[in-house]
Parts: structure tokens; sequence; C-alpha cells
């Protein structure tokens, strides 16, 4: 498992130079694990008006539901600035595709933690059950 992770921070830490924030300057890729093993990518895209910007975590579980998969295991989420913990939109958009035992790794320069996501949005908003 220790290994797994490694090499999706590997991929993550290759990713960071895609990312577009001159805004913020805060560098963020996600790679999301579907069931099945396969990995999905994703930076964060700024944009002058800060509304339209999409996380790194979204942008990667949407790249992967764009090609039709809804099972996910696991998402590393890495910056190289600061500790990259999930916002309060992309909780809630992993919350509607992945369940509550769903692994979030968050990595910074000095610091790795492991949530599960009912950690992180105990309280999410689910119409189905």
């Amino acid at each position: 498992m220790e290994n797994d992770l490694v090499r999706l921070q590997e991929i993550a830490e290759k990713l960071i130079s895609s990312c577009y924030c001159p805004y913020s300057e805060f560098h963020v890729a996600a790679v999301i694990e579907d069931t099945n093993g396969k990995l999905h990518f994703g930076v964060n895209v700024e944009n002058s008006s800060y509304g339209l910007a999409i996380c790194a975590e979204r942008s990667a579980l949407f790249k992967a539901v764009s090609e039709g998969i809804r099972d996910f295991r696991r998402i590393l989420v890495y910056s190289p600035d600061d500790l990259p913990i999930p916002c309060g939109a992309c909780r809630q958009v992993l919350a509607e595709f992945c369940r509550e035992d769903f692994q979030i790794v968050v990595v910074g320069p000095e610091e790795t933690r492991t949530f599960t996501l009912v950690q992180l949005l105990p309280h999410r908003f689910k119409i189905c059950p």
C-alpha cells in the first residue's frame, strides 16, 4: 500500500507543472484511483473570475466521470506549497460518487495526512440513500 501511495505522489509531482494558478500561486495536483485500479489525473485551473476556477480534485473526478467511471477507491491530493486539504465544494462532489470510507490522502511539503470522506464531510448532502 505504501509503495502505491509513493507511485501516486510521483505522478502528482510530475503534474504540478501543468497547474494554472497565477492568482493564488497554490499548485495542486490530484490522482484519483477507480475501483479497477485505473488512475485519473487533474490539476487546479484558475480564472480571473475566481468562481470559475476548478480544483485539482474536481478536475480529476470530472475527467473520470466523463469517461464513464463511477466507482472510486481513493484520491491523492498533492501540493508543494502547503497541505492541500480539499475545499467544501470538492468534498461534496466527491460525496456524489464515493462511499463514506473513500480514502483521501493529502500530501504537502512537510506533512501527509489520510482521511476518509466521512471524516472530512460527516453530514454530506445526499438525495439518494
